[in-house]
């Protein structure tokens, strides 16, 4: 007994070593940061919290499922071989048009203004904080594309979860960003990473900011946080409302179907486009990701004139079928008469005027 002990303690100890020390993890908000954020009205004894409060609660039934189909039904939970990413036209990116170029999941780069944003740029190999476990890409490499990015004029990041805030792609991308737009408490993990404090602006629920003729807002979302064992939601989470002269965009982040989307239709509605989480949903976690019924139903919520599903298209981390997401959010859109665009990875589809382009299906034409 006394030996078992002594095992699980010196177990535990190098766990936490290896999670203080691993830059991985990111960092933690300062004691002057938690003091300042237990003002606020969505922070809760040390805690961020929904605007509706909830919890990831799963029962042993729960979790017993879970492993049985984790033993179950892999290959339709993958592409049969590597997605391929499209030959990126640079030239169409760095032209005057407001554009969108999709580089699967929630990652993706923004031309608005002649502006060059980036939003969750989660570029990286595999969405874990260690290489020997955890989902790998579908596709292929994609952190050398940044060596071809232009020059970056803000990196817009909607919560810390591995799948969206990446320490490979952050390294890579820190010095072409001229400014980083991230929620409550992301800014621990950025400084950690070497990045300038002075390059970050922190912003709450509803906070707007002008930046070089944008007008920028973070918006609720259903959600959590989290990069180790002991910071589950000391971060915040959130969408983000990004509006030009010509587009008016909206990217919901990560998060479960709320009444929050109504309110920010109300608020800054209608959207030119905007790119929706519909992936990685489970019913045992209801609340944490939209089906993609629900996602069309927030598309109409917040007045979109047309919408894109992301969350979906790069990495395994629920259990339906990889491409379930966009053949179930396409037939919702048709039922509803909702406009949706499903571009290949790493093409560019204009976002100025009427925008008229078909899916085509790609996904079902992916072979081993």
């Amino acid at each position: 007994m006394i030996y078992l002990l002594i095992v699980a303690v010196v177990l535990f100890t190098l766990i936490f070593l290896f999670m203080k020390l691993n830059p991985v993890f990111g960092g933690n908000p300062s004691k002057v940061q938690r003091e300042a954020y237990s003002q606020l009205d969505n922070y809760v004894d040390g805690k961020f919290i929904n605007q509706i409060p909830a919890k990831l609660s799963m029962s042993a039934s729960d979790y017993l499922s879970m492993m049985r189909e984790n033993m179950s039904g892999k290959a339709e939970r993958h592409p049969a071989g590597l997605i391929p990413v499209s030959m990126i036209n640079w030239n169409k990116i760095n032209s005057e048009e407001d554009s969108l170029t999709w580089f699967g999941h929630s990652a993706f780069l923004l031309n608005i203004d002649n502006k060059k944003v980036l939003v969750d740029p989660m570029l990286g190999p595999i969405a874990s904080p260690v290489p020997f476990a955890g989902s790998k890409r579908y596709s292929q490499n994609t952190l050398d594309i940044i060596d071809e990015l232009p020059p970056i004029d803000a990196m817009f990041i909607t919560h810390d979860h591995y799948d969206h805030l990446d320490y490979p792609s952050i390294l890579k991308l820190k010095s072409k960003v001229e400014h980083f737009f991230v929620p409550l408490g992301v800014d621990a993990h950025l400084i950690r990473w070497g990045v300038e404090k002075e390059k970050i602006t922190v912003l709450n629920w509803w906070d707007e900011i002008q930046f070089r003729g944008l007008t920028i807002v973070l918006t609720p979302s259903k959600h959590f946080s989290g990069r180790g064992i002991a910071n589950r939601d000391t971060t915040l989470w959130g969408g983000w409302i990004i509006l030009g002269k010509q587009t008016r965009f909206f990217t919901s982040g990560d998060g479960g179907y709320d009444a929050h989307f109504k309110e920010i239709g109300e608020k800054y509605g209608p959207f030119d486009m905007a790119l929706i989480e519909g992936g990685q949903y489970d019913r045992r976690w209801p609340w944490a990701h939209m089906t993609p019924e629900e996602s069309i139903q927030a598309s109409i919520d917040i007045k979109s004139k047309r919408m894109m599903l992301i969350h979906w298209g790069a990495f395994t981390l629920a259990y339906h079928g990889w491409t379930e997401p966009i053949e179930r959010a396409l037939t919702a859109a048709e039922k509803a008469q909702i406009s949706i665009v499903a571009p290949k990875i790493g093409e560019t589809i204009p976002l100025d005027g009427e925008l008229s382009i078909s899916h085509l299906s790609w996904w079902n034409n992916i072979s081993g």
